[in-house]
């Protein structure tokens, strides 16, 4: 998920660690607040307004706001809008005849094939008055995805709470590479599968314990840890949490656990996040990052 949004902020920890220091302890906790902060802008900006998600089937499949709709779209949505139509992986929209649908601020007005949401452009973005919503690439299935800034989530939105700040939960790892680089199947929380690329192990000691973690590779020297540990399911969110680290010119990698969050599928249902692969799934107690989502869990009107 959007290693943009995890960039790291902590330039000066990272630095340290290269040299073997220690960070400034007032440096390092400011590092890692602002850390939080673009993490918690970034989350709710992309993720709180998340209002749908509906998958289609292969053929026709009707939009509007009304119940028997396959695509079922917010109140403030005419009862029916148009069709989608999947054939094979692609996707195409009719307009009903009359329908105030826009694409980037132009009626539309006849049918238009639409780009999703899992390539290098953006998707091509629908709109009906302030609600969203554009295809959306879940593995092998096609979704129609909803943004609604007057949506459940996004107007009973708890917000975030974390962990107090600890250095003891920052460590270095070693990175250890397989004889090769290779593709993975990484299952969702939807049933879908996520294909990644995988490099090796990353081992670390933690209270005595030598733990290794499988890291996802998103870019050159970038890695993404899909992780649970003993705290899932009470203190923190049940399914994963997330961390990224750089891969370092000496082979080591800081962790830094408080860095940890959860996947937006902690507090929003319209969202497709990914599970931990089995070597990735710790017993030591991570008390650091990201505490569970402490609002009420919108459930979705169906099942996907």
């Amino acid at each position: 998920m959007r290693a943009r949004v995890l960039m790291a902020i902590g330039t000066l920890a990272v630095a340290a660690a290269a040299c073997g220091q220690k960070p400034d302890p007032e440096a390092y906790r400011q590092n890692v607040e602002k850390f939080r902060a673009k993490h918690e802008a970034d989350y709710r900006k992309e993720y709180v307004s998340l209002a749908g998600l509906w998958f289609l089937d292969p053929g026709a499949n009707t939009a509007g706001s009304a119940d028997d709709n396959v695509v079922h779209l917010p109140p403030s949505v005419p009862a029916e809008i148009g069709t989608f139509t999947l054939h094979d992986k692609a996707v195409r929209f009719e307009p009903k005849a009359g329908a105030p649908v826009t694409l980037k601020g132009q009626p539309v007005t006849a049918a238009v094939d639409l780009k999703d949401d899992g390539g290098k452009d953006p998707a091509d973005e629908l709109m009906v008055g302030s609600v969203a919503f554009w295809v959306h690439d879940s593995g092998d299935r096609r979704a129609i995805r909803v943004r609604d800034e007057q949506g459940e989530v996004a107007r009973t939105f708890a917000g975030y709470t974390w962990f107090p700040i600890d250095p003891k939960y920052r460590v270095v790892g070693r990175f250890i590479k397989d004889p090769e680089p290779r593709k993975i199947q990484v299952p969702m929380i939807t049933g879908d599968f996520a294909t990644y690329t995988t490099e090796g192990l990353v081992e670390f000691t933690f209270e005595g314990q030598t733990i290794r973690m499988r890291p996802m590779t998103t870019r050159p020297n970038r890695f993404y840890f899909i992780f649970t540990d003993g705290t899932s399911g009470h203190e923190s969110y049940h399914a994963a949490r997330f961390l990224y680290s750089d891969l370092l010119p000496d082979g080591t990698t800081v962790l830094d656990f408080n860095e940890a969050y959860n996947p937006p599928c902690s507090f929003n249902p319209f969202t497709t996040c990914p599970l931990p692969p089995p070597e990735n799934k710790l017993t030591v107690k991570i008390l650091a990052g990201e505490k569970d989502y402490a609002g009420h869990r919108v459930e979705p009107a169906a099942t996907p």
